[in-house]
């Protein structure tokens, strides 16, 4: 298994699905990733830590060559990215968006026949007006070197770094769409999840910081009025992963409280 991005919801889904396999944690910060190694060695797991930065062709490649190391790469969990609290848009769009597109396209040469991913999304993808069929179209097929290139990606059509969180998680979605017919030949699967508020540490800085207020809010007016935690995000990933999911690939998976029917339908 590989996993990116050493934060509570990628660790809960690889507690999940990971136990009896070699699983690499590639993580922007080393110690990030050793924490996460140190935390389910402990509970058992044989977890091997690297550094890996999620905007780096290369550095993804040398996450996926160490490995190829220890045999067939059969699952992919990748829960890296960047908040639009936390990061400028550029950062935004290097990352989240380019660096998701980039790792599955290097995955889907490399998974093996019967793999399985997913990929963390976010329920800000749902919140953003429809694209056009074209756009979706772009953000779905653009090879990942052109993205960022792409009109509906330049600085004077992105209005602040929520915006862009919200274009970096519509292509997310779309890529998955895309990539699953080719993952498909090989006989593999990836799908995504669009978690809503989940209480992480980063998101209890986010309940701290100036948007602070707003994540309350909506969590409070939500259907299930409450926020999720990352076990219920692995719930919907052991789905999606198991041998019960076999017949769902290229989908997205919103798991938010209702969050986003509230936001469109509610009071």
């Amino acid at each position: 298994m590989i996993l990116t991005g050493a934060g509570q919801i990628g660790m809960a889904i690889a507690r999940r699905m990971g136990y009896g396999m070699k699983i690499i944690v590639g993580d922007k910060k080393q110690e990030n990733a050793q924490t996460v190694a140190k935390t389910m060695n402990d509970a058992g797991f044989d977890v091997v830590p690297v550094e890996m930065d999620l905007s780096d062709r290369a550095s993804i490649r040398r996450m996926i060559a160490e490995a190829q190391k220890y045999g067939a790469i059969t699952m992919l969990v990748n829960a890296a990215g960047v908040s639009p609290s936390q990061a400028p848009i550029e950062a935004i769009l290097k990352v989240d968006l380019y660096g998701t597109a980039v790792l599955l396209e290097e995955m889907g040469r490399v998974i093996a026949p019967g793999g399985v991913g997913v990929t963390i999304s976010s329920q800000s993808g749902h919140r953003m007006k429809q694209l056009t069929p074209e756009e979706d179209e772009q953000l779905a097929c653009t090879p990942a070197e052109e993205l960022l290139a792409l009109p509906l990606l330049q600085p004077e059509n992105i209005r602040d770094t929520l915006h862009a969180y919200q274009l970096a998680k519509r292509c997310n979605e779309k890529r998955v769409m895309a990539e699953s017919v080719k993952w498909g030949a090989k006989g593999a699967r990836i799908n995504s999840i669009s978690p809503g508020i989940i209480v992480t540490p980063l998101a209890i800085d986010e309940f701290n910081g100036p948007r602070g207020e707003f994540y309350k809010n909506m969590f409070a007016k939500c259907p299930a009025g409450r926020p999720g935690t990352a076990d219920e995000v692995a719930n919907a990933a052991e789905l999606l992963m198991s041998h019960k999911g076999d017949f769902i690939t290229g989908a997205d998976f919103l798991i938010d409280g209702g969050a986003t029917a509230s936001y469109f339908y509610g009071p």
